[in-house]
């Protein structure tokens, strides 16, 4: 039997979307600490939080995507992602974990999908998420980190 090409993710839901992030692009999970929250800042930046001595802004992909708003708790984790120098939290109701999927199951972003569509690598159907969308977080901490700029 021949290996089939594969990718890890890293699981996450927010909400109620099931998202995924190539493992490579997550530096590291942790709890929720103090939050500072920021003004004239975009709705979607809920603060910024201290971890190991840097300040990373942190967002909300459900205010980010128009489908609601998260509510912090002391359950709550986020999820360091990074793309060449520039690093952002991710808040997450809850981690799922890593996975593997097959690329061979990895179906392109909806056409139409509105405005989250254009975040997304592709979408993979599971038994264990249903529909597993692929974040693109290089291209959503572009895009915060322009329209933070922008304000």
């Amino acid at each position: 039997m021949a290996a089939q090409p594969d990718e890890e993710v890293f699981v996450f839901r927010t909400g109620d979307m099931a998202l995924g992030v190539l493992s490579a692009r997550v530096r590291e999970v942790t709890r929720m600490g103090p939050l500072t929250p920021l003004p004239r800042t975009p709705s979607f930046v809920l603060g910024v939080v201290g971890h190991r001595g840097e300040v990373l802004p942190l967002i909300d992909l459900l205010r980010f995507f128009g489908q609601g708003e998260s509510r912090p708790t002391s359950r709550s984790r986020f999820f360091i992602g990074e793309t060449g120098s520039f690093m952002a939290a991710f808040f997450a109701d809850a981690v799922v974990g890593l996975r593997r999927i097959l690329l061979s199951d990895k179906l392109p972003p909806p056409l139409g999908g509105g405005s989250q569509a254009e975040f997304l690598t592709g979408v993979v159907q599971s038994p264990e998420f249903g529909t597993l969308n692929l974040l693109d977080v290089a291209k959503v901490i572009t895009h915060a980190r322009a329209k933070a700029v922008i304000r």
